[in-house]
């Protein structure tokens, strides 16, 4: 069997004569090519990490200093003000050092001094450029002569030709905003919400607060700043999503869509080679770090920090707190297929396997006819529920035998892959079927996910793809990056055959997938069967629209000069408003990765200025150059908070931060409380779009993504998150829960799309007026 022939590298037998080997050649040689292989990766890592641990500089400006330093000692010029001469004296009296030899050594010696101050000046400086933050608060397109001047030097100190990680030592570290203006800005957000007499109560309790507590607790904020490189991120992924106990499907965890339109090939087994192998020339960028830094603007560089977790981690569970665990480079996958898991290798000969050996081991995969073993079916709903249990389980029932090997298999696998056996996608002529591919990639059917895994690649039947993401590790725009990466790959440089099968040759030896064992007990599949109840009941009461807006798009809203996600978010207050007929508190998601492991901050989209415009929406007797007067002031507020938060003066992460301080230090605060109680009826999120400018919608309109979504928050409220796709078009990812009378996505998705139409109609009539 070819398998047999795999496993056995050499066989020898023992005779009176001696020992007889017999080498297996064809072995020695992929057993050599591996060994070629990983020195050539650690070769190619050790000369990026020298690249970028000597940033902006290059080692090349090494020699060009000694040299430099060199010459002026043949002028007779002496650069180093005797610095040299007292290297010289310092050095050992020997034999092998004459006085000449001295001489040169000495300069060497002072010029790496010299080229190394150059670059932590050099680091520093650009540092200092990157602390200002002045440029994004000037109107788009009205650059002062100070902002281009200071964008010229950010480039100049920049250097040519960074790599992923080249400016992570040169990120600003993520201020601590002052405690005051950070309680003003939580009252100002809280007042369209409450009563006079209610707000009157929140002002003194944030008063006494301000008073009594603020201080001492900022004080230990701000000495964490000093000390870690950020004060928030390391206590946001523990607190926030380690220690929480409840379920991380439909929670947590979050999905991404194929592309909307287009399906390169209905093979399910070549799309996942296809998807699979560009994945791995992504993984291999990403491990090298050759990846070309996101840059806001095309000059602010970005944090790359979250980019490392992306393959070979899974989250563990535990009682307390779970962990985020990351591994090295991982040679395998694990398949999931009709409730039977499969390890697939990825290398072969040294190399990563080919699309069409992908496709071949898919197939393989699709065509095995054996059943689920006892207990396996629904095996992966342990990572559906609750995390006490799960966690419990795994020590009980996970920890040794077959079970521990096959689960190891799963840990610590590059990623997971579903090769799923439905067919899903947004097709016009269907009814909900952008809904139910949603709600599919979301939870799909509870055990058909690896929830723990960093990501999960779901391929449907179809040809479709998708993605689930856990969250811990890292947020959507850096899962988005390697999608776009994946995908554009996929159609446009992999490609397919005529009759839709990946290509390339298929080697002869492939060592066949091997199927997972496992000794599942009937105890254990108690357990299992109970949290896929769990999972299948939180799964039913996801209520889930996708809609798809080609009214107008981007292209449109910039001509009435305003924010395309300022314009989005409003409409997003008068659907509410329309909805259940009162403002709530708002979540949007805006990042903080132009400082060093910068995560996210919340903007807080309902204020004063939209429940105003809103307000004047809804009352006929307001003219239209009222409510687009209303309208401009509240876009005008939402890219102020949405630049606040963006620039480190957010208000949720601050007061997140005081509060976990003040429950280390046994202080109990009414405020704190309050304001980490409160919930968040609607929570938002932009996907980010041609992140990498890889696909060219001028010339292929139809090669756009649907986007990604996200479960509902409250159990009374709703979750959207929308996508601005080009010029002319714009999806929302609606969700909420059938168990609250007060929502219905559907009727959130008609009234949001009302909500722009009724905006738009703003601009309109002026623009016939004119």
């Amino acid at each position: 069997m070819a398998e047999a022939h795999q496993a056995v590298g050499f066989q020898f037998t023992v005779s009176t004569e001696g020992i007889d080997l017999h080498l297996s050649r064809e072995v020695l040689k992929h057993i050599y090519l591996s060994g070629v292989t990983s020195w050539k990766k650690r070769a190619i890592r050790f000369k990026n990490g020298i690249l970028t641990g000597v940033y902006p500089a290059s080692p090349s400006s090494w020699l060009v200093v000694v040299v430099a330093i060199m010459s002026t000692m043949y002028a007779r010029i002496d650069p180093s003000m005797g610095m040299i001469d007292s290297i010289k004296k310092t050095l050992p009296q020997s034999d092998y050092l004459t006085v000449h030899t001295k001489a040169l050594l000495s300069a060497i010696l002072f010029a790496t001094g010299l080229w190394v101050s150059i670059i932590f000046m050099l680091r520093n400086t650009l540092k200092l450029l990157l602390s200002y933050h002045g440029w994004i608060f000037e109107p788009h397109g009205k650059r002062s002569c100070s902002t281009r001047l200071w964008m010229n030097l950010v480039k100049l100190f920049s250097g040519r030709k960074p790599l992923l990680y080249s400016f992570q030592s040169s990120l600003p570290r993520l201020p601590v905003p002052n405690v005051s203006d950070t309680i003003k800005r939580y009252l100002e957000s809280v007042r369209p919400l409450l009563d006079d007499e209610q707000y009157n109560q929140m002002e003194n309790v944030a008063n006494d607060f301000k008073k009594h507590s603020a201080s001492r607790l900022q004080r230990y904020l701000v000495l964490k700043s000093w000390w870690a490189a950020n004060y928030v991120s390391d206590w946001w992924e523990e607190y926030i999503y380690l220690r929480s106990r409840s379920p991380i499907m439909v929670n947590s965890n979050f999905y991404v869509m194929d592309l909307l339109y287009i399906t390169p090939t209905h093979r399910q087994a070549a799309r996942a080679g296809n998807a699979v192998h560009a994945m791995l020339q992504y993984r291999r960028k990403l491990e090298r770090g050759e990846h070309a830094p996101m840059r806001a603007q095309g000059t602010v560089p970005m944090c790359s920090y979250q980019m490392e977790r992306m393959f070979n981690t899974t989250r563990i569970p535990g009682i307390q707190t779970d962990f985020v665990q990351h591994l090295k480079d991982r040679k395998h996958l694990v398949v999931y297929h009709r409730g039977r898991f499969f390890r697939v290798w990825l290398y072969y000969g040294g190399r990563h396997l080919w699309p069409s050996e992908l496709e071949a081991q898919f197939q393989r995969i699709l065509d095995d006819p054996s059943e689920p073993q006892p207990g396996e079916l629904k095996l992966a709903a342990l990572t559906a529920g609750e995390r006490i249990p799960w966690a419990k389980a795994r020590q009980k029932y996970f920890s040794q035998g077959v079970n521990r090997s096959s689960l190891e298999t799963i840990e610590t696998a590059a990623f997971f892959v579903t090769l799923d056996d439905e067919a899903h996608g947004y097709d016009a002529e269907k009814l909900r079927s952008l809904d139910l591919y949603a709600k599919s990639l979301l939870h799909g059917k509870c055990y058909d996910r690896w929830f723990d895994k960093s990501f999960n690649l779901i391929v449907y039947q179809n040809g479709k793809l998708g993605l689930n993401a856990e969250h811990s590790w890292a947020d959507a725009p850096i899962v988005g990056h390697m999608w776009e990466y994946v995908v554009a790959t996929d159609c446009f440089q992999l490609g397919y055959t005529e009759d839709g099968h990946s290509n390339g040759d298929i080697s002869k030896d492939l060592p066949l997938p091997i199927k997972l064992q496992w000794d599942i007990s009937a105890e254990c599949r108690g357990v299992i069967e109970s949290s896929y109840a769990l999972a299948k009941e939180i799964a039913d009461d996801v209520d889930f629209h996708g809609c798809l807006f080609e009214d107008f798009g981007k292209g449109l809203i910039k001509k009435c000069r305003t924010s395309p996600d300022a314009f989005i978010q409003l409409a997003l207050q008068l659907a509410h408003f329309r909805d259940k007929g009162e403002f709530c508190l708002t979540y949007e998601a805006s990042m903080t990765r132009m400082f060093k492991e910068g995560r996210t901050e919340t903007v807080r989209s309902c204020t004063n200025e939209s429940s105003a415009f809103v307000r004047a929406m809804k009352d006929p007797l307001n003219s239209n150059e009222k409510r687009l007067e209303l309208f401009r002031k509240a876009a005008e507020k939402h890219q102020h908070m949405y630049r606040l938060a963006m620039t480190g003066s957010g208000i949720d992460r601050h007061l997140f931060c005081l509060y976990i301080v003040s429950k280390y230090l046994g202080i109990d605060s009414p405020f704190l409380k309050q304001v980490l109680s409160e919930p968040w009826r609607l929570s938002t999120s932009q996907t980010p779009q041609q992140q990498l400018n890889l696909i060219d919608l001028q010339r292929f309109p139809k090669y756009v993504s649907a986007g990604g979504g996200f479960g509902p928050v409250a159990d009374d409220g709703y979750g959207v998150s929308y996508i601005i796709i080009g010029d002319d078009l714009i999806t929302f990812h609606i969700s909420s829960k059938f168990s609250s009378p007060e929502t219905d996505s559907y009727r959130f998705g008609q009234n949001i799309r009302q909500a722009m139409l009724d905006i738009r109609a703003l601009f309109a009539n002026r623009e016939n007026k004119m």
